[in-house]
């Protein structure tokens, strides 16, 4: 009865090792199955981790493109306040040369008539129409000031004769 009772223990002892064993297997299974899990995890995150690098990167180019964009509006800005000022500067000073032209024309023609000879044409009536009319009508969103620039228009036509300034001469100039 020794042996019988040896031999069970024998068996639970067997039995024992079986089911641990198979405890062991399903153990040694989920844990092959979590290093796999941890490995995809571990590539996944590096994965994620390069494309927050390159979306930084794209960002900074972009931050850097609407910097380089600001500065274009800036330096554009400044260029049209300059414009602006540098067209009223010049509409200024035709204002003053045209406001010297008058007066002293108006002597001239009247010189003239004392010698019997015609008046000159007026500037309308020139070469070209030089006139402090409204052309363009231009509002300054910086500046908030109208504007108003000179215009030319030919006169007279492409073969018409040159006086000795250069510039083109009517017929009745000619005859003068």
């Amino acid at each position: 009865m020794a042996d019988e009772q040896e031999i069970m223990c024998k068996l639970e002892s067997i039995k024992e090792i079986r089911n641990k064993t198979l405890q062991m297997e399903k153990i040694k299974a989920r844990l092959k199955a979590e290093f796999e899990a941890l490995e995809s995890e571990e590539r996944h995150l590096k994965e994620y981790k390069q494309e927050m690098d390159l979306l930084l990167q794209e960002k900074m180019a972009h931050v850097e493109e609407l910097r380089l964009i600001h500065a274009d509006i800036n330096v554009m800005e400044n260029t049209i306040k300059q414009s602006e000022n540098d067209l009223n500067k010049l509409l200024e000073s035709t204002r003053r040369l045209h406001d010297e032209y008058k007066p002293l024309k108006e002597h001239v023609d009247a010189l003239r008539m004392t010698l019997g000879l015609q008046r000159l044409p007026d500037l309308c009536e020139e070469e070209e129409k030089l006139s402090l009319e409204p052309a363009c009508h231009v509002t300054s969103k910086f500046t908030g000031m109208h504007l108003y620039a000179l215009y030319a228009r030919p006169r007279v036509g492409p073969g018409t004769p040159k006086s000795r300034n250069g510039s083109r001469m009517n017929k009745e100039m000619e005859s003068t």
